[in-house]
């Protein structure tokens, strides 16, 4: 019995020095590689969102490198029982890249990504790669991607800064550009009545500037990652503004809900302030807030004009001041600062400010908002509300 023990121990020993030294000597086989050096060898997108599952290197087949500089990789295979791996490496005399020994979390030996929930992005973490998950929150900034810019003899297209099409005046019509927020018509409209020569007028946005460092992508590229919800909500809204494009683990929390009512004011036209109350709710409800940013209303609505002798050009925009009343309300006792565009009076909203692209409200608190306004109602009894909804993280 102990012959039999002594013998399986021997063999152990053994099997541990040839162990030992193959691992020496695969390890001084092996080229010394660094993230960097990786990442410029591959081109690897470093900055880009990228999903579970997928390659960092953009390919579905491994990365394959000379076994004779690389034998250290054989390592990798036997110990993971890649029987592919080994047959490929003893056979053709290449081996995959293993990407352990530059990647951390995140990516497998094989470079593709693993254990990443949401849109990650590849970085460096340290002298690592990593793709890293997504923060509790994402946010960006609209900015054109594609473009119309006004010139003395007709339209110029410009996509991602550049210059793709000159488009002279009696083209502009047979353009075949639209959405739910612009066509032919419109763009024509804005070239005869809008614009003046320099002038821009934009069909696509993309997002630049964002919070956990990313890179910046196409309009295309905002539908692949965060969705079609997002890109409309970003046309809804002047371009700059911040856009909430992800939220993880989150609890919603209704705040406070403040309201007032229209009123009669009949030398202002009930009618006409009734029609502009309702546009106010409806450019600011569903208004989402990122942390520690600045938001106005919605671009695509508009006020109708009512006649006063003491406004600058005898006409304002009567009616907007009730509902002007109830968002204050609702994000001063959220704690935030008065809206730029409002007054502490009884007219919130101050002349020169459209009150839905001018007035802005900044979200001081560490997470997200969303601004729900409605009305209930009709006439000079017509109630006016707002509420302010937290997007409280759950960790």
């Amino acid at each position: 019995m102990k012959n039999g023990w002594r013998k399986i121990s021997i063999t152990i020993l053994i099997v541990l020095i040839f162990l030992c030294i193959f691992v020496a000597f695969t390890s001084s086989a092996t080229t010394n590689y660094t993230a960097e050096s990786v990442s410029k060898d591959y081109n690897l997108p470093i900055g880009q969102s990228m999903f579970e599952n997928q390659s960092i290197v953009g390919t579905t087949e491994p990365i394959e490198v000379p076994l004779i500089s690389n034998a250290g990789f054989l390592l990798h295979q036997l110990l993971a029982l890649d029987l592919q791996g080994i047959l490929l490496a003893t056979s053709t005399g290449v081996v995959p890249f293993d990407f352990s020994t530059v990647a951390a979390e995140g990516i497998d030996s094989y470079g593709n990504v693993v254990d990443v929930d949401g849109p990650g992005f590849l970085t460096y973490a340290g002298d690592k790669l990593t793709v890293k998950e997504p923060d509790n929150y994402v946010w960006a900034y609209s900015a054109p991607y594609k473009w119309l810019e006004k010139t003395e003899n007709g339209i110029d297209i410009y996509e991602d800064g550049k210059l793709v099409k000159s488009v002279p005046v009696d083209q502009i019509r047979e353009l075949d550009y639209k959405n739910d927020y612009y066509n032919g018509t419109t763009i024509a409209n804005w070239y005869n009545y809008d614009a003046k020569e320099g002038s821009t007028f934009t069909l696509e946005k993309g997002m630049v500037a964002f919070s956990d460092g990313r890179n910046n992508i196409s309009s295309a590229d905002v539908t692949k990652i965060f969705g079609k919800d997002v890109v409309d909500y970003a046309f809804e809204y002047p371009t700059g503004s911040p856009i909430l494009l992800y939220v993880g683990n989150y609890t919603e929390e209704d705040g406070e809900v403040y309201g007032t009512s229209l009123g009669s004011y009949p030398e202002y036209g009930n009618a006409v302030r009734e029609v502009n109350a309702r546009q106010f709710v409806e450019a600011w409800n569903g208004t989402i807030i990122p942390p520690k940013s600045t938001s106005s209303g919605k671009d695509y609505v508009y006020f109708e004009s009512a006649s006063d002798p003491e406004a600058p050009g005898g006409s304002a925009a009567h009616g907007v001041c009730p509902p002007a009343r109830a968002l204050r309300a609702a994000v001063t006792s959220e704690g935030f600062d008065l809206p730029v565009g409002m007054s502490w009076d009884e007219n919130a909203v101050m002349f020169g400010y459209n009150p839905a692209q001018d007035i802005t409200v900044t979200n001081n608190h560490d997470y997200p908002v969303k601004l729900h306004m409605w009305t209930e109602g009709e006439g000079t009894g017509m109630g006016i509300y707002c509420q302010v909804i937290r997007y409280i993280p759950n960790d």
